[in-house]
């Protein structure tokens, strides 16, 4: 069984070699489409993500460019439609593309639903794959043959796009395979045939300032990124690799869609910088007149986060030495607890010894036999995994830790080939004064999900109802190698629904916590629903067996559905410690990581994974007769967590 680990950062540099040749040429000015089409990721109206480069095990890919309410892309869509179903058994994949200015996702869903569009409408926002594809015109047809290297086989009207395919699938060259395409509406694209003045756009006052707001902080010395942009000179011979990175949305590693959802630690890069970046590189990356600003403030990355500084207190754990290869078991090391009296916590920092082994760390406080109940509530004392960024609590909240007792670390490695020492640090900013708030946390989680083997796009819900009215700090989706995409929506009780958080595209590699820029209001009886999708087919190269069906398990190769939410309770104080609200919250975990379908009853063929042994009693504890088990028929049934082959943890540790 093959393991992978390997940062985002790592694998684009890795794909360079691979890719330059591909992107390296200028969108074309002419309109014309290019010979090869460059790798880029869209999300569609769906809100899934779709990277070019990952079909290339298809034998061709079709697109066509699409305007809401175009009478030829309407007409187009129909007759591609009949094409695509000819196709349907070949592997042929079909999308459209919307590049028009001005038409919103909102509103090209609306016109995909009302035309029943039979393919996914891809949202090229920043116009940015449509520059690079020459597309003038809604209507026009391209046929990509990702096996020689995302070749564009041809580009037309949709009436010839079936003989193209048959060309293509049959190895051959498509007799015409540039075809003007008339009639329809034009596409406006501002930035087409400008590139003179791309090649004016200041290394010097625009595009070194980008990259050090955005990469210097992994690309540095001492970061965590393989090398350093400390020049222009890195910069230039890393120009292919920062197109690629960016088209494909790998580069910076934040994944937020950013229709939903506004958040503090936005590292995203805004619109007008993607293109200020695009459009300098596809002008040849011109050095230009100025200052480099990156050589002069090159320097060391620092101990620990520069906004937080030296922690207040650090606890370092026991050192762990990882084998090369095998299954390491989870570690769990148990050390003092540093703090003799009750304390708040304002942030807390994981400095990992070994970063290419070490998964992840989750922590909790637990008092010493036969003392008194602390004053203060339990719960984590800090949390690691790849890519995750200080924990910052919010303004007016703290983080509890009880006086005495242990501190218990759960820490999981993974082997990558090479062996290596971990000696994991953690960084304690304590409140000098106790909060007016009390942050809590709990887990949105599916411990009964069931992954078919070689599926490509498999859909996991769960959910959890809140008893009482509060406040969401903070949005934290976790999976293993086959997480795709995660979405958290809420519904309210008068059945309202709202999107809180969308990565159209999940990235192992970079778990990061989602603080919104203003805590979110929830009222009582409000559902959080989170969605996985996940990827267990061969065409995920990170995935570790796609023969598998894949059950709940802690270790890399099978898989998790767990969503964390930091919070507080609207009516809880300090001084008014509400743990009862925890205990009615945990009320609706088990009916919520059933019920696949939010109709709050459970179905016999929801009882999947970790749980498909309850079928057998299914008609005893079906005492209605209805076909679904209710939250009190499954407490009446004793059906909860506990009945699973491997349990969720405690809901207050932080995963």
């Amino acid at each position: 069984m093959k393991r992978v680990l390997m940062t985002s950062a790592l694998a684009a540099v890795i794909a360079v070699a691979g890719v330059s040749a591909v992107i390296a040429a200028p969108a074309p000015t002419t309109g014309l489409a290019p010979e090869r089409a460059g790798n880029f990721q869209l999300t569609d109206t769906t809100r899934l993500a779709h990277e070019l480069f990952y079909f290339k095990h298809a034998p061709a890919i079709v697109l066509m460019s699409q305007t809401n309410g175009g009478k030829l892309s309407r007409e187009g869509a129909r007759a591609l439609a009949k094409v695509q179903d000819t196709y349907k058994d070949k592997g042929v994949l079909f999308y459209m593309i919307n590049s028009t200015p001005g038409q919103s996702r909102e509103a090209t869903a609306a016109e995909a639903k009302a035309q029943k569009f039979t393919m996914p409408v891809l949202m090229d926002e920043l116009q940015l794959v449509g520059e690079d594809l020459g597309i003038q015109r809604e209507g026009e047809v391209f046929v990509i043959e990702p096996k020689t290297g995302f070749k564009v086989a041809y580009h037309g009207p949709v009436t010839q796009a079936a003989k193209a395919i048959d060309a293509v699938l049959a190895g051959k060259q498509v007799a015409n395979p540039r075809i003007d395409v008339k009639g329809g509406a034009a596409i406006a694209f501002a930035e087409r045939g400008k590139v003179a003045e791309h090649a004016n756009i200041s290394y010097s006052k625009e595009v070194a300032p980008i990259i050090q707001a955005k990469c210097v902080s992994c690309h540095q010395e001492g970061g965590i990124a393989p090398f350093k942009f400390d020049s222009y000179e890195v910069v230039k011979s890393f120009a292919p690799m920062i197109l690629e990175s960016v088209m494909s949305d790998r580069m910076p590693p934040y994944f937020a869609d950013p229709h939903i959802g506004t958040f503090q630690n936005d590292h995203a890069l805004t619109a007008d910088q993607t293109k200020t970046l695009i459009h300098w590189v596809r002008a040849g990356a011109p050095r230009g007149a100025g200052s480099d600003l990156l050589k002069e403030t090159a320097g060391v990355a620092p101990e620990w986060p520069t906004a937080l500084g030296k922690p207040d207190v650090i606890v370092t754990l026991p050192s762990f030495d990882v084998p090369s290869s095998g299954t390491v078991e989870y570690q769990n090391m148990r050390i003092d607890n540093p703090f003799q009296e009750d304390t708040w916590l304002k942030a807390i920092a994981v400095k990992p010894g070994a970063r290419s082994v070490l998964h992840h760390v989750t922590s909790n406080h637990s008092p010493d036999r036969g003392t008194k109940p602390a004053r203060i509530p339990g719960g984590s004392v800090g949390s690691y995994t790849p890519g995750a960024e200080p924990q910052v609590i919010a303004a007016g909240a703290g983080a509890p830790v009880p006086a005495g007792g242990k501190l218990s670390f759960s820490m999981h490695y993974t082997t990558t080939g090479k062996s290596a020492t971990d000696q994991t640090q953690i960084g304690y900013y304590t409140l000098k004064q106790a909060p007016e708030f009390i942050k809590r946390s709990t887990v949105i989680s599916d411990f009964a999900l069931k992954i078919p083997k070689g599926e490509a796009r498999h859909t996991e819900i769960a959910y959890l109802e809140f008893p009482a009215d509060a406040y969401l700090y903070t949005l934290y989706p976790h999976a293993h190698y086959r997480g795709w995409s995660v979405e958290l929506k809420q519904i309210a009780p008068d059945g309202k629904e709202t999107m809180l958080l969308s990565l159209p595209k999940y990235d192992f590699n970079w778990q990061r916590d989602y603080d919104p820029v203003e805590p979110i209001h929830i009222k009582a009886g409000t559902k959080l629903v989170a969605k996985w999708i996940y990827d267990n087919s061969e065409h995920n190269k990170a995935n570790p067996d796609s023969t598998i069906n894949v059950t709940w398990g802690e270790q890399s190769w099978e898989e998790m559905m767990y969503f964390r939410v930091n919070y507080r309770w609207a009516d809880e104080t300090v001084s008014n410690v509400r743990n009862d609200l925890q205990a009615k919250l945990m009320d609706s975990r088990t009916i919520g990581a059933l019920d696949n379908n939010a109709d709050n009853k459970v179905q016999i063929d929801e009882l999947t994974g970790t749980m498909a042994s309850v079928r057998t009693r299914f008609a005893d504890l079906d005492t209605n007769k209805d076909g679904g088990l209710d939250k009190k028929e499954l407490e009446a049934g004793n059906v909860s967590r506990a009945s699973a082959t491997r349990d969720l943890r405690d809901a207050d540790i932080d995963l």
